[in-house]
């Protein structure tokens, strides 16, 4: 029994979140259903970043025990088993790749970084619509940027967590974060070693709400002090937010 590493990419608009659910569509219940349809065996998939209804992927990852896989590589079979996972799967939904891993490699625990993006278009657009966020506001650039600053000193971001959220801290550490044009839509980027459940589209949301002179930059940094997450603003949409890059 050997461990495979399988690459994926999405759209998420159409499902129920990225973590297999009763009664719902989740990206690793369509993965899961492909793999056993091409190879007519069960599998179990562990996934790396759970990513939650709405969110797209343009990178993540599952791990699975399996045998007589073929090797990454040109070989006929390789290429065979991509085309068929992809021919099984939806349309809003691809492989990008499998490859075989150390068996004490874990999709989750051995990431030690992770990338989101969440793009925002101030003008009307039809073909944003499903993967960025309508804000035909005032912003002020300026502010976003110095918003973005102050979270790069943050450690603890309680206040940028849901509710109910299962884990033992909520310390992380952000190695980037800023804001920048690209073309026509305003992209946050932003890296850590770990995010919270809901952290980026908190940050993001209260971040506007300061660039929008809801809030002074000073209240900002106050909501983060506070660990409150009831200050924070986590009403910007899903479809904006995008898991960029899972990094091993």
């Amino acid at each position: 029994m050997s461990r495979y590493l399988i690459e994926v990419a999405y759209n998420g608009k159409n499902y129920a979140g990225f973590q297999i659910q009763k009664n719902a569509n989740t990206i690793q219940a369509e993965v899961q259903n492909a793999l056993e349809v091409c190879l007519r065996r069960p599998f179990e998939l562990t996934g790396s970043s759970r990513t939650d209804a709405g969110v797209h992927a343009l990178q993540n990852f599952f791990h699975f025990d399996s045998e007589n896989l073929p090797e990454r590589g040109g070989s006929n079979q390789y290429k065979k088993l991509l085309y068929s996972l992809n021919s099984v799967l939806p349309g809003d939904i691809m492989v990008r790749g499998v490859r075989p891993v150390n068996a004490d490699f874990h999709a989750r625990f051995s990431a030690v970084s992770r990338e989101y993006r969440y793009g925002v278009y101030k003008q009307k657009n039809p073909f944003y619509q499903t993967t960025a966020y309508y804000y035909p506001y005032p912003v002020e650039i300026s502010v976003l940027e110095s918003a973005a600053k102050i979270l790069l000193l943050t450690r603890d971001f309680t206040a940028f967590s849901k509710r109910n959220t299962q884990v033992n801290n909520f310390f992380c550490t952000l190695y980037k974060s800023e804001w920048k044009m690209e073309n026509d839509l305003l992209v946050y980027n932003v890296a850590g070693n770990r995010f919270l459940r809901g952290m980026v589209r908190g940050m993001v949301g209260t971040m506007l709400k300061a660039a929008s002179g809801k809030i002074l930059l000073n209240e900002f940094k106050e909501i983060i002090e506070s660990k409150d997450c009831t200050r924070a603003n986590f009403a910007v949409p899903p479809n904006g937010l995008f898991l960029r890059k899972v990094n091993y």
